[in-house]
């Protein structure tokens, strides 16, 4: 995908590859890597393109608080499955005047043909995303016969609608994260990588279809939660990530998030499937995977940087979590 960006100076730049229908289709993984220096930020972007699908992820640093004009250029009309791992932004598609907002630790799925609209972004602010593109044809194919809404937007889709899963963005649940890091960090090479690449996407799109589900109540709570109580657990989730190394006690969390602590044990429990501090270690120990697998943290280093109070008290944490240690995952 080519977007083309513009300041309100002028300034003009491309973010991303162009990807031609014979790439998506090929039966075997192409991988784009690029980086890009504008006069108002910088990008790396990474493309992965395989069997009617395509995974765009990338980091952009802009260096000032500023609106940007974006065109995509003629690319295959594609539902994208978007998940904004830090960072916060808005787009504006001039088709329909709909706002999109890409929030820290929220995901939406998209069907926006032809996108040409705004951006604003705020100064000195990283903003890393994560998406999955399925090609039409591949979406429908999944669609068929598989759940009441992704079969509503396959008819939807049929008949070009634009379409947001869900009006409001939804919270990115820990199955979510660890399947993102089983892509970035994917071992398997050839026919074996494209299967893996393929399975996971799968389960991206399973993932935020049930996410979906739960939140409108198509598939009911277990504890009855309201829209706000669901919206203040979501500030609660966003707060603890932020206070990760110090972070707050039940009182004073439900407090911070303006719910009662009985809702927020059993809504937290409901909206993320785990407990709040169970919630925050798991967190945290997908945090350190990271740092070792990426950027060849010593371990010691990781262990004080994710607040362990010891070397062994985190080795025994990963080794439980992960089912090997620290310096195997090395």
């Amino acid at each position: 995908m080519i977007v083309n960006v513009y300041d309100i100076k002028g300034r003009a730049g491309k973010l991303g590859q162009g990807i031609s229908e014979d790439i998506i289709h090929q039966p075997l993984v192409t991988e784009k890597r690029h980086k890009h220096s504008f006069a108002f930020g910088d990008a790396e972007i990474v493309q992965l393109s395989f069997a009617g699908i395509y995974i765009k992820y990338g980091d952009v640093a802009v260096h000032e608080h500023m609106n940007l004009h974006m065109e995509m250029e003629d690319e295959p009309s594609v539902v994208e499955l978007h998940f904004t791992l830090s960072g916060q932004g808005t787009l504006r598609h001039d088709r329909n005047g709909q706002h999109y907002n890409f929030i820290e630790n929220q995901c939406n799925m998209h069907y926006l043909p032809q996108f040409a609209g705004g951006g604003e972004y705020r100064k000195n602010m990283r903003y890393r995303f994560f998406e999955v593109h399925f090609t039409t044809s591949a979406f429908l194919a999944l669609a068929e016969n598989s759940s009441p809404l992704l079969m509503d937007l396959a008819e939807k889709i049929s008949g070009n609608s634009l379409i947001q899963i869900n009006k409001q963005n939804m919270p990115m649940t820990l199955a979510m994260h660890q399947c993102i890091q089983d892509i970035l960090y994917c071992q398997f090479t050839g026919g074996l990588k494209m299967m893996y690449l393929q399975s996971k996407c799968v389960e991206l799109l399973a993932l935020q279809t049930q996410a979906y589900e739960n939140l409108t109540g198509k598939s009911p709570f277990a504890y009855s939660i309201t829209a706000e109580d669901i919206e203040r657990i979501h500030y609660a989730q966003t707060y603890l990530l932020q206070h990760a190394l110090e972070p707050p006690s039940l009182i004073q969390l439900a407090r911070i998030a303006g719910i009662n602590e009985f809702k927020l044990k059993k809504g937290f429990r409901e909206v993320f499937n785990n407990t709040v501090y169970g919630y925050l270690a798991d967190h945290k120990l997908h945090e350190a995977k990271e740092m070792l697998l990426s950027k060849q943290t010593p371990i010691k280093d990781v262990a004080d940087q994710l607040g362990y109070s010891s070397v062994q008290h985190f080795s025994k944490a990963f080794k439980k979590k992960f089912g090997i240690s620290p310096g195997q995952a090395k």
